[in-house]
């Protein structure tokens, strides 16, 4: 293929085009990640909003009963992730039971077999 004047236009148009289209993909992508991170600081900004707003309720009178409140949810928090982490490692206790039995009983089988 010879380089003449119109295959050099094409290629250049081409180019051109194909780094239109990639600004173009590129602007999409980065105003999602910008609607993505827009929503994520306003829940950031009304969750500062209430603790701020929980700090101006709080005063010498109800402080002991707020900071038990704090404190009931933190252990309950503690609880549920307690009992969460024994569940897991009851499942990969019956996961291994089952693993070593099936082991077990193809040993036996081919033991048997011989």
């Amino acid at each position: 293929m010879k380089l003449t004047v119109k295959n050099l236009k094409v290629i250049l148009v081409l180019v051109i085009l194909g780094f239109g289209i990639g600004i173009y993909l590129q602007d999409l992508e980065h105003r999602k990640s910008t609607a993505h991170a827009w929503k994520a600081n306003r829940y950031n900004l009304s969750r500062f909003n209430k603790i701020t707003e929980y700090n101006k309720k709080m005063n010498s009178r109800n402080w002991k009963r707020m900071r038990d409140s704090i404190a009931l949810q933190l252990d309950t928090l503690m609880i549920l992730k307690f009992r969460r982490e024994v569940d897991s490692l009851n499942e990969l206790e019956q996961k291994n039971a089952k693993v070593q039995h099936a082991g077990s009983t193809l040993a036996t089988s081919l033991s048997s077999s011989e």
